[in-house]
């Protein structure tokens, strides 16, 4: 059986978090896409080929892992895909709320397709995305929350 996950997201950019959920599902899946979603509404400060790049080399290691993007609905993409569920992180219960009514969406939309949550590490549950952009921005250290390349990335964007 070829088991398949799809974990959509923005990943602007990538953090240790989703690498993190990234890692525990390639454990549990036998593939695991990584499904850049575009986003206008949220403003992506990367484009979704830097996107791309950054998320392949943060999980070059990972044998099992397929980095590509998507327009239009996630429930799409992962019937493209043969896969049958969605994997979402949890970080903190405010996120519960958002992510509870999105899987609902889904599963009105296709409800052949489920979706499992799982929570990043304790160190790393209260990073976002939003969070070390904005940090970043005030030039505080994110060499903790990002890989290396991420951060060297993200500078340069904000320098811009």
């Amino acid at each position: 059986m070829n088991r398949k996950v799809v974990y959509p997201g923005t990943f602007d950019p990538i953090t240790n978090g989703h690498i993190d959920i990234i890692k525990r599902a390639s454990k549990l899946f036998d593939t695991v896409y990584v499904a850049i979603a575009y986003s206008a509404e949220k403003q992506p400060l990367f484009t979704v080929p830097e996107r791309i790049e950054l998320i392949r080399k943060s999980t070059k290691r990972i044998s099992n892992v397929v980095v590509e993007s998507f327009p239009g609905l996630v429930v799409d993409y992962v019937r493209k895909k043969k896969s049958r569920v969605v994997v979402r992180g949890l970080r903190m219960i405010s996120d519960f709320e958002y992510e509870f009514q999105m899987a609902l969406t889904n599963r009105k939309l296709a409800g052949d397709i489920e979706t499992i949550f799982m929570m990043p590490n304790e160190s790393y549950s209260y990073l976002s995305s939003k969070l070390i952009k904005e940090t970043a921005l005030l030039g505080a250290d994110i060499s903790s929350f990002v890989p290396d390349y991420v951060e060297k990335a993200l500078k340069e964007k904000l320098r811009t």
